[in-house]
């Protein structure tokens, strides 16, 4: 098909000589970036200029130890020279050995094709994390009591286990350490891993914002440290570190509260070294070891299912400061940690939005609702002299906070839950309960408190044995002066934006955009409350979706070690990474899920151009398939869950439509395809020939085994077994229109309604997208009278739930449907990679204006800079605009009449190419108006 570009021919001489810039400079994804730990960090950085048809052809990068070098243009540490490349992603630093803790200085110049030289960049920076054990300087870890090694729960037993296990808990300790502070301080770096969870404060000031640090891994293999930047911190003089310890899923506790599973790899301890460097070249350090002190804390229990209790008559003030008499406390345990430790490189989570109640109803006395099935007799209800229910109006994850007046030794109770039962009281049956928030008051004035080390899904705050402000208090209760819900996620930046002129779609993305930040923790969750586990088919087949609206490149690494340390020795990559419990069977190897060891990396490598994580992730994928082989017969695997809550006759789990065995293999043939460019990619051509071959024998095996070449269908002709087929390569190239046909036929005869399920809903709408069909894609989903998203809005969601039906009794926050997201940026606003390009360097700009939708709008921050689009219908005319990033270029499609009179930027378009209904314009870099009549 021969394309015409008319650009500069429609573009003024002067517009096209305008300047050129250099910014957004990252090292390993990161704007000065802290715990590098990789020998050859990859930089990145963006071309900025007005002009059009912008394109690098050179770049130069200096890389200094120290900002005065740098400024007088000195790479002691590399400089790159003027490289002939339009690179600039992922450019390996190739300097000299890089040292633990020490801080770089860099910064780039960059040539465009329209002969401009940028000038050099505003320097960036980044820090080297602690590459080796050595480089902790004999760091210990400490506790304040050590787990015996019968006690040990490793990996977790699911739910409560045998009766045999005795009810425990744990301490939860204060640790602290004193230090002087004699010179003066040029920086000052915390390294530090608190396991499961810590708070780290200096100088009783609390260090950064984060929430839940550090991230979730297998404990028994690795941690995660997290740098802070603390130089503001210190004074001179006496100093103080102190740091709270929380349980998260390194411990477990066994009680009567909600638990998914029970477990203990330790208890609380903690590694820490203060890094201190001085204005006069020297360097100190303060590590934990047997010299620190530590005492129980006020919080009182903690657990990652259960919920977080606090005295507050327990609390030392200025435990955390210096001067502070700690003679009662003991000295600290030293104690066994994971073996590894590395740089914690996803984002930390924070508290984000904050929600005052929409609504404040006074329940009166009672008992408490409903927090555990029906069958469960291990719970009693409580009576309890009061109750207020606060309703915040979203269902998200993170926690309650309040501020209560009340009487020392009174006890508030904060009941979280995402739904109300029948009786206008909590509602925990789907979300997994009893989990709630016990607060000791310590008297004497407004106190203000919130849980530190767990957090739940919840929509609703119930509070018992207290008062609302204002209400009637006959019995002298605590009294709530004041309540929030606070969102709690993984702080990975937005980075896109979706609006069009239907309302119903708008609220679907809206509705979907909470499930995702929801379940974005240190893991992929499948929810914020009952499990709070990465079961890993949500990241590839969601993370498309995902990563149109948030930058989760390195969410998605982290997801990938998970993965590496979770494979068993046989190559089995369970459902779930980390793997803190076993749940075998179908629960454990499912190959829709376990195939996000090679899926998620290719499409990392995809969106961000990320080489190094397949060659990294390549014995992981090998070992995987192999393994995958070995449980086929005749090439068709059939274990596993298969398309996971479709919509069926009977109520939502295992796959009710589609034939077992259709989606493993299918799955099973993508890898190989997949695996075959990796391998060549990697200069792996005989392992590419394996997989070439193997993945023509699966096609053979799977369409002699599921396809019928008189009716055109595969297996039942269920929506999931036909998109799976043709989306993963299996439908010859002669059937696939008909199997196409099939697909809409099948989705009209049932009025438009969907059937697929969390496994072959995405695949469904990328084979209608791909296919030209949104109208059948819009027609299916404008609608709130059968299971689908309008159906959840319907029925008051106010977050993507686990059912198509917004079942009560089951998640009402998860992300596992949320696949339109990715159509509604690629489908109705258009915008998509081109073909097998990489990161967004060619762009296809594809606007699909279907049913009533007039207007649509998106803007996506790519690897090389934003991309958007506007477009409107109007009568005869279509409006569109786009913005193209410097160093990419884009194929637009123009959805017009052949005959359809084509503007520019104002000037007329003569001649274009024409193709299945729309007009074909390259483009490069720059703003562009186009107006079709």
């Amino acid at each position: 098909m021969k394309i015409f570009c008319f650009l500069c021919l429609l573009i003024p001489i002067h517009v096209l000589a305008q300047g050129l810039g250099v910014s957004n400079l990252q090292c390993e994804y990161k704007a000065n970036a802290q715990g590098v730990d990789v020998a050859a960090p990859k930089l990145s950085w963006q071309l900025q200029s007005s002009g059009y048809n912008i394109m690098q052809t050179a770049y130069r990068v200096l890389v200094a130890d120290s900002r005065d070098a740098l400024s007088k243009n000195q790479g002691n540490l590399w400089d790159s020279k003027k490289i002939n490349s339009s690179a600039s992603i992922q450019v390996l630093y190739q300097g000299k050995p890089l040292q633990a803790a020490k801080t770089y200085y860099w910064k780039v110049i960059v040539w465009d094709n329209q002969q401009h030289t940028s000038g050099w960049s505003k320097p960036a920076q980044w820090q080297m994390g602690l590459l080796t054990k050595a480089d902790w300087k004999g760091a210990q870890w400490i506790a304040y009591d050590r787990l015996e090694d019968s006690a040990r729960i490793a990996p977790h037993i699911h739910l409560r286990g045998p009766k045999t296990l005795a009810p425990a808990n744990d301490v939860l300790p204060l640790l602290r350490k004193t230090f002087t502070i004699s010179k003066s301080v040029k920086k000052a770096t915390m390294y530090i891993c608190g396991l499961g969870h810590f708070e780290l404060s200096i100088n009783g000031v609390k260090t950064g914002d984060h929430f839940l640090d550090p991230g979730w891994t297998d404990y028994d293999d690795q941690a995660l440290y997290v740098p802070f930047d603390v130089t503001s911190h210190l004074k001179q003089g006496s100093n103080a570190i102190g740091v709270m310890l929380g349980n998260g899923f390194y411990y477990i506790p066994r009680d009567k509260r909600y638990r998914k599973m029970t477990g203990a790899y330790g208890y609380p301890k903690m590694i820490c070294r203060l890094v201190t460097e001085y204005t006069d070249g020297t360097t100190e350090s303060v590590i934990s070891d047997q010299s620190w002190k530590t005492t129980a804390g006020p919080t009182t229990y903690s657990s990652i299912y259960g919920g977080e209790d606090y005295n507050a008559n327990l609390e030392q003030p200025g435990w955390n400061k210096p001067g502070f008499n700690d003679a009662g406390w003991k000295k600290v345990l030293i104690v066994i940690g994971s073996p590894r430790l590395d740089a914690q490189i996803a984002e930390p989570l924070k508290v984000f939005e904050q929600f005052a109640p929409k609504s404040v109803k006074t329940l009166g006395a009672g008992v408490t609702g409903q927090y555990s099935k029906p069958k469960d007799s291990t719970q009693k209800q409580q009576q309890v002299k009061n109750r207020v229910l606060y309703d915040f109006g979203q269902n998200l994850s993170g926690i309650v906070q309040i501020t209560v007046k009340g009487h020392k030794g009174d006890t508030v109770r904060i009941y979280p839950a995402e739904l109300l039962a029948n009786e206008g009281t909590i509602n925990q049956k789907g979300s997994g309960g009893p989990h709630y928030y016990d607060y000791v008051l310590k008297g004497g004035g407004a106190e203000t408190w919130q849980p530190r080390f767990t957090y739940y899904g919840f929509r609703y705050a119930q509070v018992e044995n207290a008062v609302a402000q204002n209400e009637s208090n006959p019995r002298n209760l605590p009294v709530i002066t004041a309540i929030k819900s606070l969102h709690t996620h993984n702080a990975a930046p937005q980075i896109g934006s979706f609006s069009c002129s239907n309302e119903l779609f708008n609220k679907t993305y809206t509705l979907i955009d909470w499930a995702m930040r929801s379940n974005m923790a240190s893991v992929f969750t499948d929810c914020p409350h009952r499990e709070k586990l990465g079961w890993l088919e949500e990241a590839h087949l969601v993370g498309s979706s995902i990563r149109y609206a948030y930058d989760i490149a390195n969410l998605s690494r982290k997801c990938i070690n998970d993965m590496r340390y979770s494979q068993t020795p046989e190559g089995l990559v369970p459902e779930i990474a980390p793997e803190f419990t076993n749940f075998g069977g179908i629960f454990r190897d499912s190959p829709e899920w376990g195939s996000n060891a090679v899926i998620l990396p290719w499409y990392v490598y995809q969106w961000y151009g990320d080489k190094k994580v397949l060659a990294d992730s390549y014995p992981v994928m090998q070992k995987y398939l192999d393994y995958l082989a070995s449980k086929a017969d005749n090439h068709i695997l059939t274990q596993g869950l298969g398309d996971w809550y479709d919509i069926g006759p009977a109520d939502p789990g295992l796959s009710q439509n589609t034939t077992k065995g259709v989606t493993a293999t299918a799955i099973y043939h993508y890898n190989l395809q997949i695996m075959s460019k990796i391998a060549r990619l990697l200069g792996k051509n005989a392992d590419a020939a394996g997989f070439d071959k193997l993945a023509a024998a699966v096609k053979k095996s799977f369409n002699a085994t599921f396809y019928n070449a008189q009716t055109h269908q595969y297996a039942t002709g269920s929506q999931t077994s036909n998109a799976m087929a043709v989306y993963c390569g299996l439908v010859d190239a002669r059937d696939k229109d008909a199997v196409i046909a099939n697909i809409v036929k099948d989705i009209r005869n049932r009025n438009n309604s969907l059937t697929a399920g969390d496994i072959g809903y995405r695949y469904l709408l990328r084979v209608l997208d791909d296919a030209g069909r949104s109208d059948v894609i819009f027609d299916m989903n404008f609608r709130d009278d059968v299971p689908g998203y309008g159906y959840q809005l319907a029925k008051g969601a106010t977050a993507l739930t686990e059912s198509w039906q917004a079942l009560a009794g089951v998640s009402n926050n998860h992300f596992m449907l949320g696949h339109i997201t990715e159509w509604f940026y690629s489908g109705l606003a258009g915008i998509r990679p081109s073909g097998d390009a990489v990161a967004f360097k060619q762009i296809e700009i594809r606007p699909e204006p279907v049913g009533n939708v007039t207007s649509a709008q998106a803007t996506n921050l790519s690897p090389y800079g934003t991309i958007s689009t506007r477009w409107e219908k109007k009568s005869k005319a279509f409006k569109l605009d786009v913005e193209i990033p410097a160093n990419t270029s884009a194929l637009v499609y123009l959805p017009v009449a052949k005959n359809a009179k084509l503007k520019l930027n104002g000037k007329p378009v003569s001649s274009h190419s024409y193709a299945n209904g729309k007009a074909l314009v390259k483009i490069g870099s720059g703003i562009y108006h186009f107006i079709a009549n």
